[in-house]
C-alpha cells in the first residue's frame, strides 16, 4: 500500500502536467494526498515544514538565475542578435541543418557551465526563428533543445561542470573527468541516435506538408527594422556569459573565506554564509549580468526602445517557470520522505550487479522525484556504500561508478512532471500534448546510452 500511494501521487502529477493543469497547484495536491493516505496527522506539518521549505529553498537559490536568464534571452531577442545569428547559421550550414545547429549551440553553452534553465531562455529566441525560416514544426523545438542541453553535455562528456557530473565526486572520490572514454562513447551514441530521430520527425512532417505552425504562443518578437548586426558581434554576449561564468567560478573562492560572517549594524547577530553553496549560482548570475550589459552596450537603441515591455514579459515568464520547478522540488522532497519511497529505494539497492543496480536506482529515483540531481543525491546517499563494496569486489573502478551514476541521472528524470521539462514547455509556449512525445523519445535514448556504456565496459574494459 505504501508503494501504491507513492505511485499514485506520481501518476496523478504526471497526468495533470500532461493535461496542461498548473503544476504549482497540482504538485502540493499530489504530495499532500500521499501524506494524507500515509499519516493523516502529518498533513499540515508536512505541508509547512517539508513541502514549503523545499519549495521556498529552491526559489531562494535559483529564482535570481531564472530572472536573469529570462531577461538575457529577451535582450538577445530585442537587440536583433537572435536574427543575426539565425541568418549567419542559415548561410553557413543551410536550412536543412537547423536542428543540428541548435543542438550544438545548446551543447556548447551547457559544457561552458551555463545553467540548463538559462540555456533554454537564451537559445529559444533564435532557435524559434531558425525553425520558422526553415519550415520545421515548432513542436519539435523542445525535443531539440532537450537533446542539446539535458543529455550528453549534462552528464556524459568528461569535465562538464553541470551539477549532475559534480555530485558523484563527493561519494566516489573521483573528478569530473572520470571515465572519459566511456563518457564520450555514451555521448556519441546519444547524439547520433537523437539527431537521427529528430531528423526523421522533420522529414515526416515535411512529407505531410506541415510547416512551422500557426496560432502559437510566446513567439519571439519580430527583429528590429534594418537591424544588421555582424554575427560575431551577435554571438559575443553568449561568449561573455560562458567565459565570465568560468572565471567567476574560479575567482570567487579566492575572494572569500569558506564562511562569511555578514555583520551589519541593523543585525542582532552576524549571519553566516557558507560560500561553497553559492559559488556556482553567483558565477552564473555574474555571467548573465555581464552578458546582459554587453547586449545593452552593443545594441543600445533597439534594446532601450522596447526594454520596459520586454522585461515585463520576461519576468512574468521567469516567475512562472521558477515556481513550477520549485513546486516540483517540493513534491520530490515530500515523496522522498514517505515509507513507500524508502521501500522502492531498498528494492532497487538489492540488484546484484553494481553497475546495473546503480543505473536502475539512480534513474528510477530521478524519475520519481522529477529531478536528476535530486534523485541521484538520494540514491547515492542511501546506497553508495553498497555500490562501492560491490564494485571493489568485482574490480570495478570508482571512475566507472561515477560515470554511470551521472549518466543515469539524466535518463528517466525527464518524465512529464520534471521541472526542466515544464520550464522548457512554458518558455517555448507549447504543451505536453504537442511536444512531450519527442522529449520522451530523447529520454529513452539517453537512458539506453547508460546501459550501452555498462555493456561496453564489461565487454572491453574501456574506461
Amino acid at each position: 500500500m505504501d508503494f501504491l500511494i507513492v505511485l499514485g501521487a506520481l501518476l496523478f502529477l504526471m497526468f495533470a502536467a500532461y493535461r496542461g493543469y498548473s503544476v504549482i497547484l497540482c504538485a502540493p495536491i499530489a504530495a499532500m494526498g500521499a501524506v494524507l493516505l500515509t499519516e493523516p496527522a502529518a498533513l499540515a506539518p508536512a505541508f509547512s515544514s517539508l513541502f514549503m521549505e523545499r519549495m521556498v529553498g529552491f526559489a531562494k537559490l535559483y529564482l535570481p538565475v531564472f530572472l536573469l536568464g529570462a531577461v538575457f534571452g529577451k535582450l538577445i531577442e530585442l537587440s536583433g542578435f537572435s536574427h543575426a545569428i539565425v541568418q549567419s547559421v542559415m548561410r553557413l550550414i543551410g536550412a536543412q541543418r537547423a536542428i543540428m545547429a541548435i543542438i550544438l549551440v545548446c551543447a556548447l553553452l551547457t559544457y561552458g557551465g551555463v545553467s540548463l534553465f538559462v540555456v533554454v531562455f537564451a537559445v529559444y529566441p533564435f532557435a524559434a526563428e531558425m525553425f520558422r525560416q526553415s519550415g520545421i514544426p515548432k513542436r519539435l523545438l523542445p525535443g531539440t533543445i532537450a537533446l542539446g542541453a539535458f543529455t550528453f553535455t549534462m552528464t556524459a562528456i568528461p569535465g562538464t561542470p553541470q551539477i549532475q557530473n559534480i555530485i558523484p565526486t563527493s561519494f566516489f572520490g573521483t573528478t569530473t573527468w572520470a571515465a572519459p572514454w566511456l563518457g564520450l562513447s555514451g555521448a556519441v551514441l546519444t547524439l547520433v541516435l537523437g539527431v537521427s530521430y529528430l531528423e526523421w520527425r522533420r522529414r515526416s512532417a515535411a512529407a505531410a506538408g506541415e510547416g512551422y505552425g500557426t496560432d502559437l504562443r510566446n513567439e519571439p518578437a519580430a527583429p528590429p527594422e534594418h537591424a544588421t548586426h555582424h554575427p560575431l558581434i551577435a554571438l559575443l554576449p553568449l561568449v561573455v556569459v560562458g567565459v565570465a561564468n568560468l572565471l567567476l567560478t574560479r575567482l570567487i573562492p579566492t575572494w572569500y573565506a569558506p564562511t562569511y560572517a555578514l555583520d551589519l549594524p541593523g543585525l542582532a547577530q552576524p549571519l553566516n554564509t557558507e560560500i561553497d553553496q553559492y559559488i556556482a549560482i553567483w558565477a552564473v548570475m555574474g555571467g548573465l549580468l555581464l552578458g546582459s550589459l554587453s547586449i545593452v552596450i552593443l545594441a543600445f537603441r533597439p534594446v532601450v526602445k522596447n526594454l520596459a515591455e520586454g522585461t515585463k514579459s520576461a519576468v512574468a515568464g521567469a516567475l512562472l517557470a521558477a515556481m513550477n520547478t520549485a513546486a516540483e522540488y517540493g513534491f520530490g522532497g515530500v515523496i522522498a520522505a514517505l515509507p513507500g519511497f524508502l521501500l522502492v529505494a531498498k528494492t532497487l539497492g538489492s540488484i546484484a550487479d553494481p553497475l546495473v543496480g546503480e543505473a536502475v536506482a539512480v534513474t528510477a529515483l530521478a524519475g520519481i522525484t522529477g529531478s536528476a540531481s535530486g534523485g541521484m543525491s538520494i540514491a547515492l546517499a542511501a546506497m553508495s556504500d553498497t555500490f562501492i563494496s560491490s564494485a571493489r569486489a568485482a574490480d570495478i573502478l570508482m571512475d566507472v561508478l561515477h560515470r554511470v551514476a551521472a549518466m543515469a541521472s539524466g535518463g528517466m528524470d525527464t518524465l512529464p512532471h520534471n521541472g526542466a521539462v515544464i520550464t522548457l514547455l512554458a518558455v517555448t509556449g507549447l504543451t505536453h500534448r504537442q511536444s512531450y512525445g519527442d522529449i520522451f523519445a530523447i529520454t529513452m535514448i539517453s537512458t539506453l546510452s547508460v546501459f550501452f556504456v555498462i555493456a561496453l565496459y564489461y565487454l572491453t574494459g574501456l574506461v
